[in-house]
């Protein structure tokens, strides 16, 4: 039995408005779905089908009937929120493209683009493009002809068409001749989806087997919203301020509004051996809950085993030998208001509260409790 979300925490992940939906208000996010659903349906001259499925989803169609192994390490609970034994909070769309290919199958078109969109639950670190609920979109082409690769390329031009691309070959249990897009962005290249041809196991489990052919593409909404508003933080595609939550209704540059300082703490802490900075994320906005907000990145910045670390650190750290030391700084940093020394000192405590499992503790208020 996996590891579960505790009813306190489900409640909280349920909370989570999800930007994508119209009927929570309209937000710009809905703006790129909406564009890039147009220009493939303009392309293809294809039916379009929307599904945005529920937020708990069983287990076999977020893995299994998408081809996952058994085994897949993202299947763990590190990775995973599972609800039960049998459902979790979807992480990622493509868990609501079995329900889409079910309804398909049970309702047939010759050339059908399926979209699926929505807020997704992951365990991620914590900096200015990741969060832990973040917006993807799922389009899938499932069609009676037969897809290629020079047909998963006219998807990629037809969604970026004002950017340079590139397509790295990668593999997804869900499709063959995978591949990572990329698109150029200030002289860099930026990963914003995922797509291939869509896996034929994949379509027969669903119903659609002979003659079914399709295309698979998942896009990342908010890196994609980030990149054509010039958004340079993540957290700013929720903010309440009025300054900025009246720029994202339209998709029109983005106009910085004006920056508060930023307080750094850096923490000396020890951790089991196998922790990552996605594990450290998801202790610290739970420890945080709604503060967590202020959060604008937990950075690992040194790594050290146990058994390279002199005596006196260990000492220092209370560390035992299954775990490591890990240096970390902390930047906090309001949307809108600047802290006070006291306040992140107080935060502080908490992040290092959540973090430091070692027997020895040093603090930086006098309220152990913090």
């Amino acid at each position: 039995m996996p590891e579960t979300l505790t009813p306190a925490q489900l409640a909280r992940d349920l909370a989570v408005r999800d930007l994508t939906d119209p009927a929570a208000g309209p937000h710009a996010i809905q703006l790129v779905v909406d564009r890039a659903v147009s220009a493939l349906a303009a392309r293809w001259g294809c039916a379009v089908r929307r599904r945005p499925g529920e937020r708990i989803v069983t287990v076999a169609d977020n893995y299994d009937n998408l081809g996952y192994d058994p085994a897949d390490v993202t299947r763990d609970a590190r990775y995973t929120r599972y609800v039960d034994a049998d459902h979790v909070l979807r992480s990622h769309s493509s868990a609501l493209v079995p329900a889409a290919l079910r309804a398909l199958a049970a309702s047939p078109a010759e050339d059908v683009l399926l979209v699926c969109a929505g807020l997704v639950y992951r365990r991620d670190s914590i900096d200015r493009l990741h969060t832990g609920t973040p917006h993807q979109l799922d389009l899938w082409r499932v069609t009676r002809r037969t897809m290629t690769r020079a047909d998963l390329e006219e998807m990629v031009a037809a969604l970026v068409p004002d950017r340079r691309w590139r397509l790295e070959d990668r593999r997804h249990p869900y499709t063959v001749d995978g591949a990572q897009l990329d698109v150029e962005h200030d002289g860099e290249w930026v990963e914003i989806a995922e797509c291939g041809l869509a896996h034929a196991a994949v379509l027969a489990r669903a119903g659609l087997a002979d003659g079914w052919s399709g295309l698979a593409l998942g896009l990342g909404l908010d890196r994609m919203l980030m990149l054509r508003k010039g958004i340079p933080d993540i957290r700013l595609l929720r903010s309440p301020d009025p300054a900025v939550a009246g720029q994202l209704t339209d998709l029109s540059p983005y106009r910085p509004v004006s920056a508060l300082p930023a307080i750094r703490r850096d923490l000396s802490i020890a951790v089991p051996a196998g922790d990552e900075a996605e594990n450290l994320g998801d202790r610290v906005r739970d420890a945080l809950g709604a503060d967590a907000e202020v959060v604008e990145s937990v950075d690992i910045r040194q790594e050290t085993p146990y058994a390279e670390l002199p005596a006196r650190a260990r000492e220092r750290l209370g560390a035992r030998p299954h775990q490591k030391n890990l240096l970390i700084r902390l930047v906090l940093r309001p949307l809108d208001r600047t802290l006070s020394d006291a306040e992140a000192n107080v935060l502080r405590d908490r992040v290092y509260a959540a973090l430091h499992q070692g027997t020895v503790h040093q603090w930086a208020t006098n309220d152990l409790d913090a």
